[in-house]
């Protein structure tokens, strides 16, 4: 059931806060909600999951294209793991979340007690980010979310062998149907605050990876990922040969997290952080 708590700026965030055990803070992608883990979640152990709608997505209050950034949505995070009395937790970051699970172990370590991350990485590949650039904040032309589901193998490239149920339930997942037809789950200025960063000077987001020393960490990669380069990957992994690592044949960014060498590799992460 979804939660509601007040982040340090007065913004009303959304959260859902299940199970017991091992407190597992799932970080969804840059314009996903909580639901990105839905496909992750019976393949858990026993284990309190908490998962989280960013500001300005899905049942989160939109605050405005310069909130939409790592560090206050790092912020929002340590906030609702204080709301709830967590000291430390799990964390699961898929893509944009893996980037702010990065900035926590940097700023917070304490709070984490290890890190996974999905299809990210300290360095972005650039065809990923035009990708990304070409619809974030756009309501899709199609209008049914039959529709939709038809034409996402082939607006996703490098996915394979989905079937079409799972497509539908994408396209379900992630816009809402309206009378005028299908919209976004997000406050479309998350495109002016996702160009601002694409379009600004570099980052040097190696420190951050590099703040991980000592906790327990898991990467997990699409084969045909086009946003975590097969370079970056080898340089994470020589990095941190201890890394937990797997790659998921026939997806490319993001893998859904159901796939039988993500549950493997989701499992030997959570184990090593209990």
């Amino acid at each position: 059931m979804t939660e509601f708590f007040t982040a340090p700026d007065g913004a009303r965030l959304a959260y859902d806060d299940r199970g017991e055990g091992l407190p597992v803070l799932c970080l969804p992608g840059l314009t996903r909600t909580m639901q990105d883990f839905d496909y992750m979640l019976p393949h858990l152990p026993p284990c309190r999951v908490i998962r989280m709608d960013y500001r300005g997505r899905g049942e989160s209050a939109w605050t405005g294209a310069d909130s939409y950034t790592v560090p206050v949505e790092a912020g929002d995070a340590l906030a609702l793991l204080d709301h709830l009395g967590v000291e430390a937790a799990a964390v699961i970051g898929t893509s944009r979340g893996g980037l702010i699970g990065m900035m926590l172990a940097a700023l917070a370590k304490p709070r984490l007690l290890g890190l996974l991350l999905n299809d990210v990485g300290p360095e972005i590949h650039k065809p990923g980010l035009e990708r990304i650039s070409d619809y974030v904040g756009r309501n899709p032309s199609a209008k049914s979310h039959a529709v939709l589901a038809a034409a996402l193998p082939w607006v996703m490239p490098g996915f394979a062998n989905v079937p079409a149920s799972r497509w539908l339930e994408e396209a379900q997942l992630h816009y809402r149907d309206t009378p005028e037809g299908l919209r976004i789950t997000y406050d479309p200025a998350l495109r002016e605050a996702f160009l601002a960063a694409f379009e600004g000077p570099a980052v040097d987001l190696w420190p951050l990876f590099d703040a991980c020393a000592g906790l327990p960490l898991a990467l997990i990669r699409g084969a045909n990922s086009d946003l975590l380069s097969v370079q970056t990957t080898a340089e994470m992994r020589r990095r941190r040969p201890d890394m937990i690592f797997a790659e998921v044949p026939d997806r490319a960014h993001i893998p859904f997290l159901d796939e039988p060498e993500a549950v493997a590799v989701i499992n030997d992460f959570l184990r090593a952080c209990a």
